[in-house]
């Protein structure tokens, strides 16, 4: 058998991989993430290179907290020695704030780390509650509410302007459910029936629902957006009454408000 026939048979029986050059600057196998921090939800991008691929033989993924490992996976790299993995920051193995460890190993003693901040999303209970308003020139009346997703700061009636203005803290968006008693703030129309209020969220009018009604109240709900401060309320009556214009008043305010505000956003349903 001549030289060159056995060269091609030993290339045909045992394939050749690529062979990486490595040098004391060069690292066998490197690691990097696309980001440094990641919030509940996120998608990680880990990625790398292998400076010799070896055959049959996957590239160990591993995410530590706290000294426990919270996942794991394997790959293989492709067969220029690059690679790339993603991994979903989520529940409920993504629960805890704080750094998180990557860990990539391949073949015997190989191996690369990287480290990443991560951020749950804050988990907000709903909160039930009455707050007692203040009405102008003595008196007060309880104000039933519920919140998901911030807190209730203060609420002030004011009269003059037939309006309820509501101060909420708001971490995250949620919405707020009041209970409104007729007698102290109400929207109706000349022939007594009902009339829809004026809502506005940090001076911009946004819509609401109305879910339960009887002769004494009515319940609305209102949703609101992460950062919002302000929510007023805008009837045509309020304690004390002042006068038989209300209804007037309140289409003119109406108009005036669709003409300088824009809707922020639609009712979540």
């Amino acid at each position: 058998m001549s030289v060159k026939i056995f060269l091609l048979l030993t290339l045909v029986i045992f394939p050749v991989f690529p062979v990486f050059a490595q040098s004391d600057d060069i690292p066998f196998l490197t690691i990097k993430t696309d980001d440094n921090h990641y919030d509940e939800g996120d998608t990680v991008v880990i990625s790398g290179n292998v400076a010799t691929v070896i055959i049959d033989t996957p590239i160990i993924l591993q995410v530590w907290f706290e000294g426990n490992m919270i996942d794991i996976a394997q790959f293989f790299p492709a067969q220029d020695g690059s690679y790339s993995h993603t991994v979903i920051a989520e529940k409920p193995s993504w629960k805890n704030e704080g750094e998180y460890l990557i860990r990539v190993s391949f073949g015997e003693g190989n191996i690369a780390e990287s480290t990443i901040n991560f951020t749950p999303k804050q988990e907000f209970l709903e909160i039930k509650d009455s707050f007692e308003v203040e009405i102008p020139n003595g008196g007060t009346f309880d104000a039933e509410y519920s919140i998901l997703g911030g807190i209730i700061k203060n609420i002030i009636l004011e009269p003059d302007n037939f309006t309820l203005r509501i101060f909420i803290e708001a971490p995250d968006e949620g919405s707020i459910s009041i209970i409104l008693p007729r007698e102290s703030i109400d929207a109706e129309k000349p022939n007594g029936q009902d009339e829809i209020f004026i809502v506005l969220i940090d001076e911009i009018q946004v819509p609401y629902e109305e879910t339960k009604t009887n002769e004494q109240t009515r319940l609305i709900t209102i949703n609101f957006e992460e950062g919002d401060s302000e929510v007023e309320i805008i009837g045509t009556s309020a304690i004390p009454e002042f006068g038989t214009m209300t209804f007037l008043i309140l289409v003119s305010g109406i108009i005036v408000t669709v003409g300088v505000t824009r809707n922020k956003f639609q009712l979540k349903i």
